[in-house]
């Protein structure tokens, strides 16, 4: 494959997981530290996570398909493109599953907060599960960046 392709895939790790530690364990956190609001905090936190959902998906896609191009089928064989794949899917579910069911709980629990409301439980098991899946998705990535490069 072309060293662009190859260096390509390098920042493109280097994009997603650098994005995922940022925000997940920085800004986000930051924001719950320093706003009053915890409503306001927690939106413009969602906002954060939708944009690392969507360059992940995009860095996850690109990632597996140079994988593919540069080992053909041997790349099923490797743990890269496994961690790669279980990140992605991670993105995806977490995006697409859980947190519609956090807004759309968010959303019934209106006019209140929702962990004022009856369905505080409900979130609290639906946000633990979605940051268990972000801890996983993280610890794949520092995989993904430790990874010794043999292509």
């Amino acid at each position: 494959m072309n060293r662009f392709a190859d260096a390509f895939a390098l920042m493109i790790v280097t994009a997603w997981v650098g994005g995922l530690w940022a925000i997940g364990y920085l800004a986000a956190p930051v924001l719950f530290y320093g706003l009053d609001d915890r409503q306001t905090a927690g939106m413009l936190a969602g906002k954060m996570f939708a944009w690392i959902a969507y360059v992940g998906m995009g860095c996850g896609a690109y990632l597996l398909i140079h994988r593919l191009a540069v080992f053909g089928g041997s790349a099923l064989k490797q743990g890269l493109f496994w961690a790669v794949l279980v990140m992605l899917l991670l993105t995806v579910a977490i995006h697409f599953g859980i947190q519609p069911i956090l807004a759309g709980l968010k959303e019934q629990a209106l006019p209140k907060e929702v962990m004022e409301s009856m369905f505080r439980d409900r979130f609290a098991r639906w946000h633990g599960i979605s940051s268990i899946g972000y801890l996983i998705e993280s610890l794949l990535g520092l995989v993904l960046v430790l990874a010794p490069r043999r292509n």
